[in-house]
């Protein structure tokens, strides 16, 4: 599949997710949709733009978890924005987790698991207790400053481990 045959399933993917949606909220705008998001997020909804930012590098090595998981995920943020008249929510409060489990049937996660190293300008290598995680040189620059970072997954903290 080219790039541009894989952007287009993902705008189609991006359109069954709106429709989804117009079920709750009829007037709900269609999102414009971006190829521009890079480093560690897979997606993002940009509301002041009017759109869904998608990663390309992360989306080409995840097809199946990002048609499933990563559009839904974003949508669904799409939609409590709207639904909530711009409203500052917590991202993934309880309207979000809503949305994910009775309108996509989706358990609500809020990270993903992906390799993002291909898609990451971060060439600082830190590791805890189960995986390597790299670092961008502002946040090597907080850590080098006095900033501690726990893992997500087995809560250890991050050490720097220069590359060999």
């Amino acid at each position: 599949m080219t790039k541009a045959d894989l952007h287009k399933a993902a705008e189609v993917r991006v359109e069954q997710a709106w429709q989804r949606c117009l079920e709750v909220n009829a007037s709900l705008p269609r999102p414009r949709v971006w190829f521009d998001l890079r480093g560690a997020s897979a997606g993002q909804a940009h509301l002041g733009r009017g759109g869904l930012r998608l990663n390309p590098i992360l989306m080409d090595e995840n097809r199946r978890a990002f048609f499933d998981e990563v559009i839904p995920h974003e949508m669904a943020h799409w939609l409590v924005f709207h639904l909530e008249n711009g409203a500052r929510l917590k991202p993934h409060g309880r309207e979000w987790k809503t949305v994910m489990r009775d309108l996509f049937g989706l358990v609500p996660s809020v990270t993903h698991r992906f390799d993002v190293q291909r898609s990451q300008a971060a060439p600082y290598r830190y590791q805890c207790g189960c995986q390597i995680h790299r670092f961008t040189t502002r946040r090597h620059a907080l850590v080098v400053n006095g900033r501690r970072y726990r893992c997500r997954h087995c809560a250890k903290t991050l050490v720097y481990t220069p590359e060999d």
